[in-house]
């Protein structure tokens, strides 16, 4: 069997936006119980790992995380104050699952402080920007242009564990 043989990359926000470990795939959904029912009946993804509890501003998040190879693919859905960032490309109305971010691994604090300065550079604000201390720091980048967000996540030891926790599939 022939493999495909993937180049080598520098990861450095610093040059650009999308220059960074991209490993997760996520979905917004307004009925995460059918969404994950669909991923596992239609998709063979039949293992998740949750998470969830409330958003800063009062509201809650719910989330379900799969591995499958080297992508990891998200589940959210979110509701009450401070949901919008996470629903507000989901219809009010019927069932939906709508594609909301590519997850892109930060590796170390030189990264990090690399794409606050690139966003900053490129007039982009670092949305919901999060540290949660031990556990990882996390923040969003709009890119209407591509329909989605970017989501940076740099894990630290605790956030790291949980990452290797989810299961494969």
């Amino acid at each position: 069997m022939s493999r495909l043989i993937r180049p080598d990359s520098n990861f450095s926000p610093s040059n650009g936006l999308l220059r960074a470990d991209q490993f997760q795939i996520a979905y917004a959904t307004n009925d995460i119980d059918a969404a994950c029912a669909i991923f596992r009946n239609r998709f063979g993804i039949d293992a998740f790992r949750r998470l969830e509890g409330p958003l800063p501003a009062g509201g809650r998040i719910r989330v379900e995380l799969a591995w499958v190879g080297t992508v990891m693919y998200e589940l959210l859905t979110a509701s009450g104050p401070g949901s919008a960032l996470y629903m507000d490309r989901v219809p009010d109305n019927g069932f939906a699952i709508r594609h909301h971010h590519l997850g892109l691994l930060i590796h170390d604090a030189a990264q990090w402080a690399a794409l606050a300065r690139e966003a900053e550079r490129v007039g982009t604000p670092l949305l919901n920007l999060r540290h949660n201390e031990g556990f990882m720091r996390t923040c969003f980048v709009d890119a209407p242009t591509l329909g989605h967000y970017l989501e940076y996540i740099f894990p630290e030891p605790a956030g790291l564990e949980f990452l290797n926790a989810v299961p494969g599939n």
